[in-house]
């Protein structure tokens, strides 16, 4: 059983340091409060390798003095004299910094009408190295069943509880506590001289509904069906992106560009947009801080701010940007509950939640057929270094597989994929109905023409 810092302890702690804070001199205080608990079990070369299990826990001050901002943070959360000392430290970086004429103050207190589904699960917090062990195994089993050309390469099970709790001097005293288990594999198959690219699959859950066993054959299908690869020619086709695929391309260009402060500072191609068509008419997306079991789901943000459900595009019209306190209160506007962090050791920055693309009406299946000359991509390389402002972007696609009239026919290596983020939305024509969670992204496949391909 995980040893967890209580709810009425670390709400204690953090009212209390806020009142510490503006005796000392603050003129507004914040303190957030962060518990976590992670144990792991390690797979390398196909064996598990090692468990562990790590505890972190911390408080983050941050002080506002004539609209400067200090901010101070420890890893001691049992000694009033340790936190006194760091309410210190912010008040000195506070007077030691430049006024912020934008500066509208912290967040005031706002009730929460929403309650939270699958974000909590007992079970997960019970669950030691032991119990990993035999998730890890069972993936590993299931990948290698009946199969001796794969070979699992890395991957491993893990297990965590995080707890927040954010006070403020505006009246804010919240607490929430979350779990998160997950497994990942990742496999190479090997036949003669032939050895495919790293196949990788991985399954998370709030609460303690994995399947291992669909990992391991999942990660084992995609590396043998990449035995078979042929090269393919340079030409513009049609694409359908997986969950994958669409986790790196959008978190370097999409994401930001619908984040507020990079609006503001003209880092955007969106600004001056709201209202107008940026997307494909069957593309919706909703930034869902509430959604049930969603990756990122949670009841209050990084600043105390209740998490909602925010419209992002709706049937390809740009609706709204993502806001914390500070953004918002620039435009005269309510945040949406996007303030986010990831622990104790930082302010609060723009981070979209559950970045939830709407589902259609077709199944994977019924997408293929849509297609009777494209490719299939799963994994891309390079997605980091797209143009965040321009939306140009080129990576590397590793394994793609080629479909013809609806078929995967085979694999291809090394391909590259050239264009643009904000015609690429422009030009998704289907969407499909398998979504899945992913980090911050809850989407499903998308089919897109008009990506210049450039075959190896």
């Amino acid at each position: 059983m995980v040893a967890v810092l209580e709810k009425e302890f670390v709400l204690d702690l953090a009212e209390k340091a806020v009142k510490t804070a503006l005796r000392c001199g603050a003129l507004e205080a914040e303190v957030f409060v962060y518990d976590s608990t992670a144990t792991t079990v390690g797979i390398e070369r196909g064996q598990i390798s090692k468990s562990q299990r790590i505890a972190d826990r911390g408080i983050g001050v941050r002080v506002q003095l004539n609209r400067a901002i200090g901010f101070a943070y420890t890893n001691v959360v049992d000694s009033h004299d340790v936190i006194e000392e760091i309410i210190c430290k912010a008040l000195n970086a506070a007077r030691s910094s430049k006024p912020d004429k934008n500066w509208c103050g912290l967040p005031k207190i706002k009730p929460f009408y929403a309650t939270l589904e699958k974000t909590f699960d007992s079970k997960i917090l019970d669950l030691g190295a032991e119990d990993l062990v035999t998730v890890a195994s069972r993936m590993l089993n299931s990948a290698s069943e009946d199969n001796n050309h794969v070979f699992p390469v890395e991957g491993g099970a893990g297990a965590s509880y995080v707890s927040n709790a954010i006070a403020n001097s505006n009246g804010i005293s919240f607490f929430d506590k979350a779990t998160i288990v997950e497994c990942s594999l990742a496999t190479i198959a090997k036949e003669g001289s032939v050895v495919t690219p790293v196949c990788f699959e991985f399954n998370a859950e709030r609460t303690y509904n994995i399947n291992p066993e669909w990992v391991g054959k999942e990660a084992a299908r995609l590396a043998v069906s990449a035995l078979n690869t042929k090269r393919i020619e340079t030409k513009n086709y049609k694409l359908i992106f997986t969950q994958f695929a669409l986790q790196e391309l959008l978190y370097y260009t999409l994401i930001n560009a619908v984040k507020a402060d990079n609006v503001q500072r003209n880092q955007s191609p969106f600004k001056g947009a709201l209202g107008e068509p940026v997307g494909s008419e069957v593309l919706t997306i909703y930034d869902d801080g509430l959604l049930a079991g969603g990756l990122r789901t949670g009841i209050f943000d990084g600043e105390g701010v209740p998490r909602q459900k925010t419209p992002v595009l709706e049937h390809g019209m740009l609706r709204s940007f993502l806001y914390d306190t500070y953004t918002a209160k620039k435009e005269g506007k309510e945040s949406t509950g996007n303030a986010s962090r990831p622990g104790y050791l930082s302010t609060p920055s723009i981070e979209a939640t559950n970045f939830h693309i709407l589902p259609g009406n077709k199944t994977s299946d019924e997408l293929l057929n849509e297609v009777d000359d494209g490719l299939l991509v799963y994994y891309l390389q390079g997605a980091h270094s797209s143009n965040p402002i321009s939306g140009e972007f080129s990576v590397v696609a590793t394994p793609v597989w080629r479909i013809k009239k609806g078929h995967l026919e085979h694999s291809s290596r090394g391909v590259m994929l050239v264009g643009n983020i904000f015609n690429l939305l422009k030009n998704v024509a289907v969407v499909a109905n398998n979504e899945r969670k992913m980090g911050q992204l809850v989407a499903p496949w998308l089919l897109v023409e008009g990506v210049k391909v450039i075959g190896k």
